[in-house]
Protein backbone atom coordinates (compact mmCIF):
# COMPACT_ATOMS: atom_id res chain seq x y z
CA UNK A 1 0.00 0.00 0.00
CA UNK A 2 1.36 3.38 -0.97
CA UNK A 3 2.18 5.91 1.70
CA UNK A 4 -0.33 8.73 1.97
CA UNK A 5 0.00 11.98 3.88
CA UNK A 6 -3.04 11.77 6.17
CA UNK A 7 -4.65 14.82 7.70
CA UNK A 8 -4.30 14.82 11.51
CA UNK A 9 -7.04 13.13 13.54
CA UNK A 10 -7.45 12.56 17.30
CA UNK A 11 -6.89 8.81 16.86
CA UNK A 12 -3.35 9.38 15.64
CA UNK A 13 -2.02 9.60 19.20
CA UNK A 14 -3.12 6.01 19.93
CA UNK A 15 -1.92 4.44 16.67
CA UNK A 16 1.72 3.79 17.78
CA UNK A 17 0.50 1.84 20.81
CA UNK A 18 -1.94 -0.12 18.64
CA UNK A 19 0.63 -1.10 16.04
CA UNK A 20 3.15 -2.08 18.74
CA UNK A 21 0.56 -4.25 20.48
CA UNK A 22 -0.32 -6.05 17.24
CA UNK A 23 3.33 -6.76 16.55
CA UNK A 24 3.66 -8.46 19.94
CA UNK A 25 0.25 -10.18 20.15
CA UNK A 26 -2.50 -11.25 17.80
CA UNK A 27 -5.42 -9.33 19.37
CA UNK A 28 -6.17 -5.84 20.64
CA UNK A 29 -9.08 -3.69 21.82
CA UNK A 30 -9.30 -0.03 20.80
CA UNK A 31 -11.57 2.36 22.70
CA UNK A 32 -11.88 5.85 21.22
CA UNK A 33 -14.62 8.49 21.53
CA UNK A 34 -16.99 9.27 18.65
CA UNK A 35 -15.41 11.40 15.98
CA UNK A 36 -11.82 10.30 16.71
CA UNK A 37 -11.45 8.74 13.24
CA UNK A 38 -10.86 5.10 14.18
CA UNK A 39 -13.10 3.67 11.43
CA UNK A 40 -11.34 5.34 8.51
CA UNK A 41 -7.78 5.67 9.86
CA UNK A 42 -6.97 2.38 11.61
CA UNK A 43 -7.40 0.03 8.59
CA UNK A 44 -5.24 2.24 6.37
CA UNK A 45 -2.44 2.38 8.95
CA UNK A 46 -2.54 -1.37 9.67
CA UNK A 47 -2.39 -2.11 5.94
CA UNK A 48 1.19 -0.80 5.88
CA UNK A 49 2.49 -3.13 8.63
CA UNK A 50 4.92 -5.94 7.79
CA UNK A 51 2.61 -8.68 9.07
CA UNK A 52 -0.18 -7.33 6.85
CA UNK A 53 2.04 -7.34 3.75
CA UNK A 54 2.48 -11.11 3.95
CA UNK A 55 -1.25 -11.73 3.56
CA UNK A 56 -3.61 -10.18 1.07
CA UNK A 57 -6.55 -8.53 2.80
CA UNK A 58 -7.77 -6.81 5.93
CA UNK A 59 -11.47 -7.25 6.68
CA UNK A 60 -13.38 -4.42 8.38
CA UNK A 61 -16.81 -5.36 9.75
CA UNK A 62 -19.55 -2.73 9.92
CA UNK A 63 -22.97 -3.21 11.52
CA UNK A 64 -24.98 -1.78 8.59
CA UNK A 65 -24.73 -1.43 4.83
CA UNK A 66 -25.02 2.34 5.09
CA UNK A 67 -22.04 2.48 7.45
CA UNK A 68 -20.05 0.14 5.20
CA UNK A 69 -20.67 2.26 2.09
CA UNK A 70 -19.82 5.48 3.91
CA UNK A 71 -16.59 4.07 5.40
CA UNK A 72 -15.44 2.66 2.07
CA UNK A 73 -16.11 5.93 0.25
CA UNK A 74 -14.28 7.92 2.92
CA UNK A 75 -11.17 5.73 2.88
CA UNK A 76 -11.06 5.66 -0.93
CA UNK A 77 -11.33 9.44 -0.97
CA UNK A 78 -8.44 9.66 1.49
CA UNK A 79 -6.28 7.57 -0.84
CA UNK A 80 -7.43 9.49 -3.90
CA UNK A 81 -8.92 6.38 -5.49
CA UNK A 82 -12.28 4.87 -6.28
CA UNK A 83 -14.09 2.28 -4.22
CA UNK A 84 -12.94 -1.06 -5.56
CA UNK A 85 -9.24 -0.27 -5.96
CA UNK A 86 -7.27 -0.48 -2.72
CA UNK A 87 -10.41 -0.19 -0.59
CA UNK A 88 -13.23 -2.53 -1.59
CA UNK A 89 -16.82 -2.96 -0.50
CA UNK A 90 -18.84 -6.14 -0.09
CA UNK A 91 -22.44 -5.98 1.09
CA UNK A 92 -25.62 -7.82 0.28
CA UNK A 93 -26.79 -7.38 -3.33
CA UNK A 94 -23.57 -5.71 -4.38
CA UNK A 95 -19.79 -5.63 -4.12
CA UNK A 96 -16.88 -3.64 -5.51
CA UNK A 97 -13.77 -5.82 -5.33
CA UNK A 98 -10.78 -6.02 -7.66
CA UNK A 99 -7.38 -7.68 -7.81
CA UNK A 100 -5.79 -4.62 -6.18
CA UNK A 101 -8.11 -4.64 -3.16
CA UNK A 102 -6.25 -4.83 0.14
CA UNK A 103 -8.95 -3.59 2.54
CA UNK A 104 -12.50 -4.94 2.34
CA UNK A 105 -15.36 -3.21 4.13
CA UNK A 106 -18.04 -5.85 4.72
CA UNK A 107 -21.11 -6.27 6.87
CA UNK A 108 -21.29 -8.68 9.78
CA UNK A 109 -23.63 -11.07 8.00
CA UNK A 110 -21.25 -11.33 5.03
CA UNK A 111 -18.39 -12.23 7.36
CA UNK A 112 -20.41 -15.00 9.00
CA UNK A 113 -21.04 -16.60 5.62
CA UNK A 114 -17.41 -16.03 4.60
CA UNK A 115 -15.89 -17.74 7.62
CA UNK A 116 -18.32 -20.66 7.36
CA UNK A 117 -17.34 -21.21 3.73
CA UNK A 118 -13.60 -20.77 4.36
CA UNK A 119 -12.69 -21.50 8.01
CA UNK A 120 -8.99 -20.95 7.33
CA UNK A 121 -9.58 -17.38 6.09
CA UNK A 122 -6.87 -17.78 3.49
CA UNK A 123 -5.28 -14.49 2.51
CA UNK A 124 -6.77 -12.56 5.45
CA UNK A 125 -4.25 -10.85 7.74
CA UNK A 126 -6.62 -9.18 10.22
CA UNK A 127 -10.30 -8.87 11.06
CA UNK A 128 -11.47 -5.56 12.54
CA UNK A 129 -14.79 -5.51 14.38
CA UNK A 130 -15.97 -1.90 14.28
CA UNK A 131 -18.72 -0.53 16.56
CA UNK A 132 -18.82 -3.77 18.50
CA UNK A 133 -20.91 -2.22 21.28
CA UNK A 134 -24.07 -2.85 19.23
CA UNK A 135 -23.61 -6.59 19.83
CA UNK A 136 -25.72 -8.16 17.11
CA UNK A 137 -26.00 -11.91 16.70
CA UNK A 138 -23.83 -11.81 13.57
CA UNK A 139 -21.12 -9.83 15.36
CA UNK A 140 -21.07 -12.12 18.40
CA UNK A 141 -21.04 -15.24 16.25
CA UNK A 142 -18.39 -13.78 13.96
CA UNK A 143 -16.07 -12.94 16.86
CA UNK A 144 -16.56 -16.41 18.38
CA UNK A 145 -15.77 -18.13 15.07
CA UNK A 146 -12.80 -15.87 14.38
CA UNK A 147 -11.41 -16.55 17.84
CA UNK A 148 -11.85 -20.27 17.28
CA UNK A 149 -9.99 -20.06 13.98
CA UNK A 150 -7.23 -18.03 15.62
CA UNK A 151 -6.72 -20.55 18.40
CA UNK A 152 -6.92 -23.71 16.33
CA UNK A 153 -5.89 -22.91 12.76
CA UNK A 154 -4.41 -19.42 12.32
CA UNK A 155 -2.29 -18.10 15.16
CA UNK A 156 -1.05 -15.30 12.88
CA UNK A 157 -4.59 -13.94 12.39
CA UNK A 158 -5.03 -10.54 14.08
CA UNK A 159 -8.33 -9.61 15.75
CA UNK A 160 -9.08 -5.96 16.57
CA UNK A 161 -12.25 -4.87 18.38
CA UNK A 162 -13.10 -1.16 18.20
CA UNK A 163 -15.83 0.91 19.82
CA UNK A 164 -16.44 4.19 21.58
CA UNK A 165 -18.69 3.08 24.44
CA UNK A 166 -17.70 -0.51 25.16
CA UNK A 167 -16.16 -2.00 28.30
CA UNK A 168 -12.74 -2.74 26.90
CA UNK A 169 -11.57 -4.90 29.82
CA UNK A 170 -14.44 -7.36 29.46
CA UNK A 171 -13.97 -7.76 25.72
CA UNK A 172 -10.21 -8.10 26.16
CA UNK A 173 -10.79 -10.96 28.60
CA UNK A 174 -12.96 -12.75 26.04
CA UNK A 175 -10.21 -12.73 23.41
CA UNK A 176 -7.40 -13.98 25.59
CA UNK A 177 -6.40 -10.98 27.66
CA UNK A 178 -5.67 -8.68 24.75
CA UNK A 179 -4.21 -5.23 25.48
CA UNK A 180 -6.63 -2.30 25.64
CA UNK A 181 -5.61 0.92 23.89
CA UNK A 182 -7.62 4.01 24.79
CA UNK A 183 -7.77 7.35 23.01
CA UNK A 184 -9.27 10.38 24.73
CA UNK A 185 -9.04 12.85 21.87
CA UNK A 186 -12.04 14.47 20.17
CA UNK A 187 -12.17 16.41 16.96
CA UNK A 188 -14.04 19.40 18.44
CA UNK A 189 -15.59 20.20 21.80
CA UNK A 190 -19.39 19.88 21.83
CA UNK A 191 -21.76 22.00 23.90
CA UNK A 192 -24.88 20.27 25.28
CA UNK A 193 -28.09 22.21 25.89
CA UNK A 194 -31.16 20.67 27.48
CA UNK A 195 -34.68 21.59 26.43
CA UNK A 196 -37.92 20.89 28.24
CA UNK A 197 -40.64 18.42 27.27
CA UNK A 198 -44.41 18.59 27.58
CA UNK A 199 -47.33 16.18 27.29
CA UNK A 200 -47.60 16.43 23.51
CA UNK A 201 -46.38 13.82 21.07
CA UNK A 202 -42.70 13.79 20.19
CA UNK A 203 -43.16 14.99 16.59
CA UNK A 204 -44.53 18.53 17.25
CA UNK A 205 -41.99 19.05 20.02
CA UNK A 206 -39.06 18.14 17.77
CA UNK A 207 -40.51 20.27 14.97
CA UNK A 208 -40.74 23.29 17.30
CA UNK A 209 -37.14 22.86 18.47
CA UNK A 210 -35.89 22.50 14.90
CA UNK A 211 -37.74 25.65 13.84
CA UNK A 212 -36.23 27.68 16.68
CA UNK A 213 -32.71 26.33 16.17
CA UNK A 214 -32.72 26.88 12.41
CA UNK A 215 -33.59 30.53 12.93
CA UNK A 216 -31.01 31.11 15.67
CA UNK A 217 -28.05 28.94 14.55
CA UNK A 218 -26.06 28.32 11.38
CA UNK A 219 -25.01 25.12 9.68
CA UNK A 220 -26.78 21.87 8.87
CA UNK A 221 -28.80 19.96 11.43
CA UNK A 222 -29.24 16.29 12.37
CA UNK A 223 -32.28 15.21 14.41
CA UNK A 224 -32.73 11.75 15.93
CA UNK A 225 -36.25 10.28 16.08
CA UNK A 226 -37.47 6.80 17.09
CA UNK A 227 -38.69 5.50 13.72
CA UNK A 228 -39.72 6.13 10.14
CA UNK A 229 -43.31 7.05 11.03
CA UNK A 230 -42.13 9.82 13.37
CA UNK A 231 -39.74 11.04 10.68
CA UNK A 232 -42.51 11.35 8.09
CA UNK A 233 -44.81 13.18 10.49
CA UNK A 234 -42.06 15.57 11.58
CA UNK A 235 -41.13 16.21 7.96
CA UNK A 236 -44.75 17.07 7.20
CA UNK A 237 -44.86 19.49 10.14
CA UNK A 238 -41.68 21.24 8.98
CA UNK A 239 -42.96 21.90 5.47
CA UNK A 240 -43.56 25.63 5.18
CA UNK A 241 -41.91 26.45 8.52
CA UNK A 242 -38.36 26.69 7.14
CA UNK A 243 -37.06 28.84 4.31
CA UNK A 244 -36.62 27.63 0.74
CA UNK A 245 -32.82 27.37 1.07
CA UNK A 246 -33.09 24.50 3.55
CA UNK A 247 -33.45 20.89 2.40
CA UNK A 248 -35.31 18.37 4.57
CA UNK A 249 -34.21 14.76 4.02
CA UNK A 250 -34.96 11.50 5.81
CA UNK A 251 -32.51 8.75 6.77
CA UNK A 252 -33.62 5.31 7.95
CA UNK A 253 -32.95 1.69 7.09
CA UNK A 254 -35.88 1.06 4.72
CA UNK A 255 -34.75 3.71 2.25
CA UNK A 256 -33.00 2.82 -0.97
CA UNK A 257 -29.23 3.10 -1.14
CA UNK A 258 -29.33 6.16 -3.38
CA UNK A 259 -31.61 8.06 -1.01
CA UNK A 260 -29.40 7.17 1.96
CA UNK A 261 -26.30 8.39 0.12
CA UNK A 262 -28.12 11.62 -0.73
CA UNK A 263 -28.96 12.13 2.96
CA UNK A 264 -25.34 11.82 4.13
CA UNK A 265 -23.88 13.82 1.23
CA UNK A 266 -22.82 17.40 1.98
CA UNK A 267 -25.31 20.16 1.27
CA UNK A 268 -24.79 22.20 -1.91
CA UNK A 269 -23.00 25.50 -1.62
CA UNK A 270 -25.25 28.17 -0.17
CA UNK A 271 -27.89 25.72 1.13
CA UNK A 272 -28.55 24.06 4.48
CA UNK A 273 -29.75 20.57 5.28
CA UNK A 274 -32.00 19.11 7.95
CA UNK A 275 -31.50 15.35 8.30
CA UNK A 276 -34.23 13.45 10.18
CA UNK A 277 -32.69 10.11 11.10
CA UNK A 278 -33.22 7.08 13.26
CA UNK A 279 -30.50 5.40 15.32
CA UNK A 280 -28.97 4.20 12.05
CA UNK A 281 -26.97 7.46 12.01
CA UNK A 282 -25.49 6.97 15.49
CA UNK A 283 -22.29 5.19 14.50
CA UNK A 284 -19.79 5.21 11.61
CA UNK A 285 -21.64 7.99 9.78
CA UNK A 286 -20.16 11.40 9.01
CA UNK A 287 -22.51 13.97 7.50
CA UNK A 288 -20.56 16.88 6.14
CA UNK A 289 -21.55 20.28 7.47
CA UNK A 290 -23.59 19.06 10.46
CA UNK A 291 -23.01 21.40 13.37
CA UNK A 292 -26.21 20.90 15.37
CA UNK A 293 -27.70 17.65 16.69
CA UNK A 294 -31.18 17.40 18.19
CA UNK A 295 -31.67 14.25 20.25
CA UNK A 296 -35.21 13.20 21.15
CA UNK A 297 -33.82 10.66 23.60
CA UNK A 298 -35.94 7.83 22.17
CA UNK A 299 -35.17 4.79 20.06
CA UNK A 300 -37.09 1.82 18.70
CA UNK A 301 -35.50 -1.52 19.58
CA UNK A 302 -36.56 -5.17 19.12
CA UNK A 303 -37.89 -7.05 22.13
CA UNK A 304 -38.73 -10.74 22.22
CA UNK A 305 -42.10 -11.62 23.77
CA UNK A 306 -42.20 -15.24 24.97
CA UNK A 307 -45.96 -15.02 25.56
CA UNK A 308 -46.63 -14.92 21.83
CA UNK A 309 -43.29 -16.18 20.54
CA UNK A 310 -42.49 -13.19 18.30
CA UNK A 311 -40.17 -10.19 18.33
CA UNK A 312 -41.79 -6.76 18.33
CA UNK A 313 -40.48 -3.20 18.20
CA UNK A 314 -40.65 -1.15 21.37
CA UNK A 315 -39.98 2.57 21.84
CA UNK A 316 -37.61 3.07 24.77
CA UNK A 317 -35.32 5.73 26.14
CA UNK A 318 -31.78 5.58 24.81
CA UNK A 319 -28.90 4.66 27.07
CA UNK A 320 -26.20 7.09 28.11
CA UNK A 321 -23.78 5.36 25.75
CA UNK A 322 -26.15 5.81 22.79
CA UNK A 323 -26.72 9.46 23.75
CA UNK A 324 -22.95 9.98 23.75
CA UNK A 325 -22.75 8.41 20.29
CA UNK A 326 -25.41 10.82 19.02
CA UNK A 327 -23.64 13.71 20.65
CA UNK A 328 -20.45 12.83 18.80
CA UNK A 329 -22.12 13.40 15.41
CA UNK A 330 -21.90 17.16 15.97
CA UNK A 331 -18.18 17.35 16.73
CA UNK A 332 -16.76 15.61 13.68
CA UNK A 333 -16.15 18.32 11.10
CA UNK A 334 -17.31 21.62 12.55
CA UNK A 335 -15.12 23.87 14.64
CA UNK A 336 -17.66 26.73 14.96
CA UNK A 337 -19.17 25.71 18.28
CA UNK A 338 -20.93 22.35 17.76
CA UNK A 339 -24.17 22.22 19.77
CA UNK A 340 -26.40 19.33 20.89
CA UNK A 341 -29.98 19.98 21.96
CA UNK A 342 -31.11 17.09 24.12
CA UNK A 343 -34.39 16.31 25.83
CA UNK A 344 -34.12 16.96 29.55
CA UNK A 345 -33.61 13.78 31.60
CA UNK A 346 -36.60 12.33 33.42
CA UNK A 347 -37.50 12.63 37.03
CA UNK A 348 -35.42 11.21 39.86
CA UNK A 349 -35.20 7.45 39.57
CA UNK A 350 -35.69 7.46 35.77
CA UNK A 351 -32.08 7.79 34.69
CA UNK A 352 -31.28 5.96 31.46
CA UNK A 353 -29.18 2.82 31.33
CA UNK A 354 -25.42 3.18 31.12
CA UNK A 355 -25.25 0.98 28.04
CA UNK A 356 -27.87 -0.19 25.60
CA UNK A 357 -29.26 -3.71 25.66
CA UNK A 358 -27.42 -5.76 23.04
CA UNK A 359 -29.38 -6.57 19.95
CA UNK A 360 -28.40 -10.19 20.42
CA UNK A 361 -30.35 -10.19 23.71
CA UNK A 362 -33.60 -9.46 21.87
CA UNK A 363 -33.82 -12.98 20.51
CA UNK A 364 -35.47 -15.99 22.15
CA UNK A 365 -32.19 -17.91 22.42
CA UNK A 366 -30.54 -15.11 24.36
CA UNK A 367 -33.10 -14.97 27.15
CA UNK A 368 -31.51 -16.00 30.41
CA UNK A 369 -32.52 -19.39 31.70
CA UNK A 370 -34.32 -20.55 28.58
CA UNK A 371 -31.55 -22.06 26.47
CA UNK A 372 -32.21 -22.89 22.84
CA UNK A 373 -35.97 -23.28 23.37
CA UNK A 374 -38.26 -21.04 25.41
CA UNK A 375 -39.68 -23.17 28.23
CA UNK A 376 -42.16 -22.20 30.92
CA UNK A 377 -43.95 -24.01 33.69
CA UNK A 378 -47.63 -23.78 34.36
CA UNK A 379 -49.90 -21.06 33.08
CA UNK A 380 -48.08 -18.42 30.99
CA UNK A 381 -50.44 -15.48 31.26
CA UNK A 382 -48.85 -12.65 33.24
CA UNK A 383 -46.72 -14.95 35.36
CA UNK A 384 -43.87 -13.01 37.02
CA UNK A 385 -41.45 -15.92 36.60
CA UNK A 386 -42.43 -17.13 33.13
CA UNK A 387 -39.31 -15.74 31.45
CA UNK A 388 -36.93 -17.58 33.74
CA UNK A 389 -38.60 -21.00 34.04
CA UNK A 390 -40.10 -22.42 37.25
CA UNK A 391 -41.03 -20.26 40.19
CA UNK A 392 -38.25 -19.81 42.78
CA UNK A 393 -40.70 -20.87 45.49
CA UNK A 394 -41.14 -24.22 43.79
CA UNK A 395 -37.39 -24.83 43.90
CA UNK A 396 -37.21 -23.87 47.58
CA UNK A 397 -40.09 -26.17 48.48
CA UNK A 398 -38.54 -29.09 46.63
CA UNK A 399 -35.16 -28.52 48.30
CA UNK A 400 -36.77 -28.39 51.74
CA UNK A 401 -38.64 -31.63 51.06
CA UNK A 402 -35.47 -33.39 49.96
CA UNK A 403 -33.61 -32.15 53.04
CA UNK A 404 -36.24 -33.63 55.40
CA UNK A 405 -36.49 -36.85 53.49
CA UNK A 406 -40.08 -36.33 52.50
CA UNK A 407 -42.15 -34.94 49.68
CA UNK A 408 -43.64 -31.50 49.99
CA UNK A 409 -45.98 -30.11 47.43
CA UNK A 410 -45.65 -26.42 46.68
CA UNK A 411 -48.49 -23.93 46.71
CA UNK A 412 -48.55 -23.94 42.95
CA UNK A 413 -49.13 -27.71 42.82
CA UNK A 414 -51.80 -27.59 45.54
CA UNK A 415 -53.86 -25.28 43.39
CA UNK A 416 -53.48 -22.12 45.49
CA UNK A 417 -52.85 -19.17 43.20
CA UNK A 418 -50.83 -16.11 44.13
CA UNK A 419 -51.81 -12.60 43.13
CA UNK A 420 -49.82 -11.41 40.17
CA UNK A 421 -47.33 -8.78 41.32
CA UNK A 422 -47.16 -7.02 37.97
CA UNK A 423 -50.76 -6.56 36.95
CA UNK A 424 -52.52 -7.14 40.30
CA UNK A 425 -54.93 -9.47 38.62
CA UNK A 426 -55.89 -12.85 39.93
CA UNK A 427 -54.85 -15.47 37.48
CA UNK A 428 -57.05 -18.30 36.38
CA UNK A 429 -57.22 -21.24 38.80
CA UNK A 430 -55.59 -24.54 38.09
CA UNK A 431 -57.59 -27.10 36.22
CA UNK A 432 -56.65 -30.57 37.38
CA UNK A 433 -56.80 -33.36 34.92
CA UNK A 434 -59.58 -35.74 35.67
CA UNK A 435 -58.92 -39.40 35.36
CA UNK A 436 -60.98 -41.38 32.95
CA UNK A 437 -63.81 -43.26 34.75
CA UNK A 438 -63.31 -46.91 35.53
CA UNK A 439 -65.40 -49.45 33.66
CA UNK A 440 -68.58 -50.42 35.52
CA UNK A 441 -68.41 -53.52 37.70
CA UNK A 442 -71.05 -56.09 36.92
CA UNK A 443 -72.48 -58.55 39.36
CA UNK A 444 -71.70 -62.25 39.02
CA UNK A 445 -74.38 -63.83 36.81
CA UNK A 446 -74.67 -66.90 39.08
CA UNK A 447 -77.29 -66.95 41.77
CA UNK A 448 -76.22 -65.94 45.27
CA UNK A 449 -77.29 -69.31 46.64
CA UNK A 450 -74.94 -71.09 44.29
CA UNK A 451 -72.02 -68.98 45.49
CA UNK A 452 -72.68 -68.99 49.18
CA UNK A 453 -70.48 -71.16 51.39
CA UNK A 454 -68.10 -72.45 48.77
CA UNK A 455 -65.30 -71.26 46.49
CA UNK A 456 -65.97 -69.83 43.07
CA UNK A 457 -65.10 -72.07 40.19
CA UNK A 458 -64.98 -69.18 37.71
CA UNK A 459 -67.43 -70.86 35.35
CA UNK A 460 -69.23 -67.70 34.33
CA UNK A 461 -70.11 -66.00 31.12
CA UNK A 462 -67.10 -64.00 29.94
CA UNK A 463 -64.51 -66.04 31.84
CA UNK A 464 -64.58 -64.29 35.22
CA UNK A 465 -66.69 -62.91 38.08
CA UNK A 466 -66.55 -60.38 40.90
CA UNK A 467 -67.90 -62.50 43.69
CA UNK A 468 -64.64 -62.14 45.66
CA UNK A 469 -64.67 -65.78 46.62
CA UNK A 470 -61.36 -67.61 46.66
CA UNK A 471 -59.62 -68.18 44.34
CA UNK A 472 -61.49 -65.86 41.99
CA UNK A 473 -61.42 -62.03 42.29
CA UNK A 474 -61.49 -61.03 38.66
CA UNK A 475 -63.57 -58.32 37.08
CA UNK A 476 -66.38 -59.52 34.92
CA UNK A 477 -66.87 -57.46 31.80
Amino acid sequence: MSTVDFSPLPIDAALPDLTAALRATNAAVLVAPPGAGKTTRVPLVLGGEDWAQKARRILVLEPRRLAARAAAARMAQTLGERVGDTVGLRVRFGSKISQKTRIEIITEGIFTRLILDDPMLDGVAAVIFDEFHERSLDADLGLALARDVQQGLREDLRLIVMSATIDGARIAKLIGGAPVIASEGRAFAVETRYVGRDARAIEPQVADVITRVVRAETGSLLAFLPGAAEIRRTQALLEGRVDASTDIVALYGALAGGEQDRAIAPAPLGRRKIVLATSIAETSITIEGVRIVIDSGLARVPRYEPDVGVTRLETVRVSRAAADQRRGRAGRNSCCGPVVFRARPGRLGQRPRATCLPRSAATPRARRGQGPVARTWGHRRRRPHHRGGPAPAAFAAAAAARAHGGRRRSRWRRGVRRRDRRSHRRARPWRRRRRSPRPPRRACPRPLAARAGRACDGATVGGGCNCSLPPCGELYT
